[in-house]
């Protein structure tokens, strides 16, 4: 097997583990607050946590990347998630269990952080977005087989076991990742911004606790004004201290890159949009349809199912074409997805749901490895690193904005209806259902409207058939 292609499944067999364990411990999480007698507020810590973490340190993990060698920061993550993995399973208690999430959490940024900038430094820019689509399809692959592993290690082998199954994995991965992937640091002196590292992983954080939290506490909340304020000046503070510095965390001339600024932007709208359905779909099937969750994860599983398929395809394609037209059809298919959800009701079938969630699907994977490519090819090589964890974060901070979104249309238009029904004399029932399918109606029309914005941006790029070429 030729060298760029064994570098392409070790790379997978990380991309894979990430986002695996965070699904499989969803579906764990019931038996581990069961297990340690903890509040379901206190448990909901050993997902946020994991998330938080990942998502506020990507772009440092970029940045280390670019400097000391793509291969020492991937590797370095296999390890650490793998350890991260051991002591989780091992945990004697919730709070122990909180803290080794966070070791797990480090080791997994790191991997997801690196994955797109190897993949992208090993194959030739006319197998890019092939490459790349199968990366996608492994998170995909994640994503549709994730609830169903999760459930088979609780119910059979207890909740440890959704750690404890990531030890073999990890071992055998991190060494394959060493032997394999070859040395890419170079003993260049370079400076590392610890300041431009410390304001945005604060900026970030911040952002993400205002995201994750509001709807319970609200805008007027002191923690809410904190975390916008806080926010707010860090990022402000991040953009200074990065035109200030010899050698930033962020170099802020990507920016200037059509290509690069605006497929950000694209892919962080589809993630908003497309985190609308992770978090909505499972309501209305469990609450509205009264699906048993089995019966529900089987229907969710549609959407990354049919992702799984196609993006590597897409992502062939787009080696020959280009993106200018695949990541607005993507885009435009998942908006045409979007409508079809908001159209569903207490007595849509089994077949219309599952075709609405397979044009999603399918629009996701159209967009993504094309999108993915765009952005790893509008960059020199010294800078993968900043732009795959540029593109993560992009992706990681997109999906806490969808389900706030999300959260709060469909909470705030549901409480509007469900009053207004009772106030005209609705029965209880009957003023939930409908207040439910309106909210709920509403909520997606929303998400349609911010892939088509998706879509509009990704229409800004370089005017060439092709983008161009990765620079060398």
């Amino acid at each position: 097997m030729e060298y760029r292609w064994r570098v392409m499944w070790v790379v997978a067999l990380g991309t894979f583990m990430a986002p695996l364990d965070a699904s499989v411990v969803n579906i764990a999480l019931l038996s581990i607050i069961k297990d340690f007698k903890a509040s379901l507020a206190t448990g909901e810590w050993v997902i946020l946590i994991y998330l938080l973490f990942i998502s506020t340190l990507l772009l440092t993990y970029g940045r280390l990347g670019d400097l000391y060698g793509k291969k020492l920061v991937y590797v370095t993550g296999f390890v650490v998630f793998t350890v991260g993995s051991l002591l989780c399973g091992l945990s004697p208690t919730l709070g122990f269990l909180i803290g080794a999430r966070v070791i797990q959490s480090l080791g997994a940024g790191m991997m997801m952080a690196m994955a797109p900038a190897i993949v992208t430094e090993v194959f030739p820019p006319q197998e890019r977005g092939k490459a790349l689509g199968i990366n996608g399809m492994m998170v995909a692959a994640a994503l549709a087989f994730g609830p169903s592993a999760g459930g088979f290690l609780t119910h059979f082998f207890g909740w440890r076991s959704v750690f404890f199954i990531n030890l073999p994995i990890g071992l055998i991965g991190s060494i394959l990742a060493f032997k394999i992937i070859k040395n890419d640091f170079t003993r260049e002196k370079h400076s590392f911004d610890f300041l431009g590292a410390f304001l945005s992983f604060l900026g970030l954080g911040s952002l993400l606790i205002l995201l994750t939290f509001f709807e319970k506490y609200g805008f007027t909340h002191p923690l809410m004004i904190g975390a916008l304020v806080i926010s707010i000046l860090a990022f402000l503070l991040f953009l200074y201290t990065e035109k200030k510095v010899s050698e930033p965390m962020v170099d802020l001339g990507l920016f200037k890159n059509r290509d690069f600024s605006f497929s950000n932007l694209s892919a962080f709208l589809s993630y908003v949009a497309l985190y609308q359905v992770v978090f909505l779909m499972p309501i209305y099937l469990q609450q509205l349809r009264h699906f048993t969750p089995e019966k529900a994860g089987m229907v969710m599983s549609v959407h990354p199912l049919l992702t799984m398929i196609v993006a590597p395809l897409s992502g062939s394609l787009s080696d020959k074409i280009g993106s200018k037209v695949l990541a607005p059809l993507g885009m435009t298919v998942m908006a045409s997805g979007l409508f079809a959800l908001s159209r569903l009701n207490s007595e849509t079938t089994v077949g219309i749901i599952i075709l609405s969630l397979m044009l999603i699907g399918l629009g996701s994977a159209i967009f993504q490895s094309p999108n993915n490519s765009t952005i790893m090819g509008s960059v020199p090589k010294n800078r993968l690193g900043t732009a795959s964890g540029f593109l993560a974060t992009m992706r990681n901070v997109g999906m806490v904005m969808g389900v706030a979104v999300a959260g709060a249309v469909f909470t705030g238009r549901r409480t509007y209806y469900l009053t207004y029904y009772l106030q005209n004399h609705y029965t209880k029932e009957l003023a939930t259902i409908k207040a439910f399918v309106l909210a709920f109606r509403e909520a997606f029309l929303v998400g349609a409207f911010i892939a088509l914005l998706s879509a509009a941006a990704s229409l800004v790029r370089s005017r060439g058939r092709k983008e161009k070429l990765l620079q060398k």
